[in-house]
């Protein structure tokens, strides 16, 4: 079987949005002329350098992430700030491009092709 190189990005000095863009964009093959919506291209993408990204702090307390355990009052927010203080900005990545990705049974598969590297 062949092996598919993935596609680097190079994350330094560039903002989280678009770098969250530009990976669930190549994710999904939209970059690809063989793109079709309901089915998995396979295409990998490695992420690199995602410790320098430029993020204000300003901007890292006006991220939210909610997760839901499904009994009443389980809602929890976490912060931007506080997801990357314990967790690190990859985790900040790797949740912004799965919003990204679209909310389908394929959205699992392409998100086991994302490699994030510091």
């Amino acid at each position: 079987m062949k092996t598919i190189e993935p596609k680097i990005i190079d994350a330094k000095g560039k903002t989280l949005g678009r770098v969250a863009s530009a990976t669930a964009v190549s994710l999904m093959g939209k970059d690809k002329a063989s793109y079709e919506r309901h089915t998995y291209t396979f295409s990998p993408v490695k992420v690199l350098n995602v410790s320098k990204i430029s993020i204000t702090p300003k901007k890292l307390g006006s991220i939210y992430h909610t997760r839901y355990s499904g009994i009443p009052g389980g809602l929890r927010v976490t912060k931007g700030a506080e997801t990357a203080l314990k967790k690190g900005l990859k985790e900040l990545l790797r949740l912004s491009v799965y919003n990204m990705l679209p909310g389908n049974k394929l959205r699992r598969e392409m998100m086991k092709h994302l490699i994030i590297n510091d």
